[in-house]
This record gives C-alpha cells, sequence and structure tokens, in this order.
C-alpha cells in the first residue's frame, strides 16, 4: 500500500473570530459599565439574528425534503457548524449521543493505556455517569485521562453536562461524584500522578492554532501541536525512525476533514494521526507516545514519568 497523500499546512483556525470577539468585549469595560451592557447587547442580538436565520435555514431544508439523516450527521461533523446549532438548540443530537461521541473521540487515547471507557447513564439534571475498563481503571493515568475525557471531550460536545460521576468495580469503594468547576479548580494545582509527575510548559498556552513546537517537559523531551482551541502532547520521538520530531508540521490526508491533521516526521516523513493518539498512517502498528494533558486556560501542564525509587 502507498504512502497516503498529506496536504501540508495547518487547518483553518475556526477560534479567531470567537477570540477577537472577547477581546473586544473586554475592552469596552475600559468604557465604563454601560459601554460593557451595550457591548454584550449589540452582540446578542447579532447571535440572535443569526440563530434566527440558521433555524430558517433548516426548516428550508428540511420542507425541500433535503434534511436527511446524512445531512444531519455531516453538520454534526462540522466543528464551526455543530458549536452554532449547540449556541441555538439546534444540534439534531440529544445530550446521550453527543456525549457517546465525544467518547468515542478519547477510546484511542485510552487504547494506548490498554483501556477504555463505558457511558452508563446521562441522567435528567446533567450528571453523566461512566465506567472506567481494562487497565484504565487504577492506572497512573486514569486521573489524567479522566480529566481530558471531561475537559476536552464532554463539556465540548454537550455543555449542557453538569457533572461526571466514574463507577468503580463492585470490589471497589464507588469514586465520588466529580463536578467540572471542582475539576477546574483542581487544574489549578494538578493532583498527583502515581509513577508520573506534573510539569508546567509555559510555551504550550501561548501556542497557535495548527502550530507545532519541541520543547520539554521537566526532563522529558515532547512535541506538542494545537488544533483550534485542543492541545495535544506526545514524547519528541518518532517510532518509526526514532528521531526526534523538531521540525515537524500539521497536514492532513487528501480528502480528510480539516480537523482531523496529521503529523509529518521531518526525518522519515511517516505521519501520525494526532487526534488519535498519533496512530501511524503508514503502519498501524506504531503511534506516537500520547501524554496526559491539563490545560486550565492559561497554565498548561504535561504529566510525565518519573523514575522508580530504587
Amino acid at each position: 500500500m502507498g504512502a497516503p497523500q498529506v496536504s501540508e499546512g495547518p487547518p483553518p483556525d475556526l477560534q479567531v473570530v470567537g477570540d477577537r470577539i472577547q477581546t473586544l468585549l473586554d475592552a469596552s469595560s475600559s468604557g465604563g459599565v454601560v459601554a460593557r451592557e451595550r457591548a454584550e447587547e449589540l452582540v446578542r442580538l447579532v447571535a440572535d439574528l443569526y440563530g434566527s436565520g440558521l433555524e430558517r435555514l433548516l426548516d428550508i431544508m428540511y420542507d425541500f425534503g433535503r434534511l436527511d439523516d446524512g445531512v444531519l450527521a455531516a453538520l454534526a461533523d462540522d466543528e464551526l457548524v455543530s458549536s452554532l446549532l449547540l449556541v441555538h438548540g439546534l444540534h439534531p443530537y440529544d445530550v446521550r449521543a453527543r456525549v457517546e461521541l465525544a467518547l468515542e473521540s478519547v477510546r484511542p487515547y485510552l487504547g494506548t493505556h490498554g483501556g477504555n471507557v463505558e457511558l452508563i447513564d446521562v441522567s435528567d439534571d446533567g450528571v453523566v455517569r461512566l465506567r472506567l475498563l481494562g487497565s484504565c481503571d487504577g492506572c497512573p493515568s486514569s486521573s489524567a485521562t479522566l480529566s481530558l475525557a471531561v475537559e476536552g471531550a464532554v463539556e465540548a460536545a454537550a455543555p449542557e453536562v453538569t457533572a461526571i460521576e466514574v463507577e468503580s468495580p463492585e470490589d471497589k469503594p464507588a469514586a465520588p461524584l466529580i463536578s467540572l468547576n471542582s475539576l477546574r479548580v483542581r487544574l489549578n494545582e494538578p493532583e498527583p500522578v502515581h509513577g508520573a509527575a506534573w510539569s508546567t510548559v509555559p510555551e504550550l498556552a501561548a501556542l497557535a492554532a495548527g502550530s507545532v513546537l519541541t520543547c520539554s517537559a521537566g526532563d522529558t523531551p515532547i512535541v506538542a501541536c494545537r488544533i483550534g482551541t485542543e492541545l495535544f502532547a506526545f514524547r519528541d520521538a518518532c517510532p518509526t525512525c526514532h528521531s526526534s520530531l523538531a521540525g515537524a508540521g500539521l497536514g492532513r490526508v487528501l480528502g480528510g476533514a480539516a480537523g482531523d491533521p496529521v503529523l509529518g516526521c521531518p526525518g522519515c516523513h511517516g505521519h501520525f494521526d494526532v487526534r488519535r493518539a498519533g496512530r501511524s498512517l503508514e503502519d498501524d502498528a506504531l503511534h506516537l507516545d500520547p501524554l496526559p494533558l491539563l490545560n486550565n486556560g492559561g497554565t498548561v501542564s504535561v504529566a510525565v514519568p518519573v523514575p522508580a525509587p530504587a
């Protein structure tokens, strides 16, 4: 099988406009409370206007018989369109379906640790119950894995989720209910992970969307990249040629989605799927070594292994 064709260059950053809006709102505060309130009202009115337009657009497509399951799936799969539909309460999938899709997106990462996650229930008040399976339960990175799933996947897919409850095996005491707000507070001082140490990496907070950076987390060389608002970190070692990924770039397989870029090794020109735990596109048996990463809106920490005591 020939090597996949990859189009080099970063995917479009759909977060820039939203960040700029927030910056302008913050700047309007310098004009006083009235100026801030007027700016917020303007944004709210514009959002309502475009929300009504989106709803009309969906109604027209439905009336013409064009809003079938395939079109709905395509709309839900598009990051920008999906987020707009969520904001205006127009998303075609219910909370449970979106949570399951979010968990599916992190299962490749769990698989690299020999584990999996099962969705048990989503209550009417927005509490999600999960069960960690395999070696994920109780493994050194389980708390980091949970935080990644909660902050990175579930909250983005279903903002109405209020808490995550992790069910332990029957022979262990049940895990406590963990609220999203509590997790955010804990991320200010990440909890210790057995066999690993959290290392703050200031450079990652300012990493631009579509960019790749090689640096160090403590004494561990890492390679990190940002896709939209999401950060990903791996050990800085190509599993194919075992060289550093310094100088690597993001591209995407021709015909693939813009939101699913691959990391290209400058040494052997191998390609690795970032969102799927760094899986090699050329050899399914190879993948980058993903590292747990916690992002608290300005403070980014990476969990790196520490040597076992002699």
